[in-house]
């Protein structure tokens, strides 16, 4: 087993990747994309499936074989409202978030949230909301995500002012 490299500054870490455990998202599987990282001569990698942490230890077992370091994230749906609100169309939709693991903190805060995500927030998919990323969120860094975030939805929209507070908020 070899010896995770440090992180220099400069160094390019992709830090949004739907693996195969992305359910009618994500093709790749693990194994394609450690060796793509390694190709390209990456030292790190983050995995953020779409509302699942199903692959995270078979990412982390094989990273650590292979000397990359991993990252274990999520790209995590969060409802517009409560993630245990269930009321027809405006309870389908949801935001994009991806949220990675600082630390072990982190990871156990990843767990709760894909728990609570599938067992008490699934409508149509595995939901969130900002209660519980109040709660579970020490130890995790925030991205925007993609353009099924909340920050470009609404600029995208043509809400500044609301894009500029989910901003402030997520900070």
């Amino acid at each position: 087993m070899s010896e995770t490299p440090e992180i220099k500054k400069g160094d390019f870490v992709h830090l949004h990747n739907h693996t195969h455990y992305s359910l009618l998202d994500g093709l790749q599987k693990i194994d394609g994309l450690l060796d793509q990282v390694e190709e390209l001569g990456q030292h790190a990698v983050a995995i953020t499936d779409h509302g699942t942490l199903s692959g995270a230890i078979e990412f982390y077992k094989e990273c650590k074989k292979r000397g990359i370091k991993p990252i274990i994230g999520m790209e995590a749906y969060v409802a517009l409202r409560k993630h245990i609100d269930r009321e027809t169309k405006q309870d389908r939709d949801s935001y994009h978030l991806t949220l990675l693991a600082k630390n072990y903190e982190g990871y156990k805060n990843l767990i709760k949230l894909s728990t609570k995500a599938c067992l008490d927030g699934f409508y149509y998919k595995p939901r969130i909301d900002r209660d519980l990323l109040e709660i579970y969120h020490k130890g995790l860094i925030c991205l925007s995500g993609c353009v099924g975030g909340e920050v470009a939805s609404r600029f995208l929209g043509g809400d500044e002012k609301g894009a500029r507070e989910t901003i402030a908020w997520y900070s």
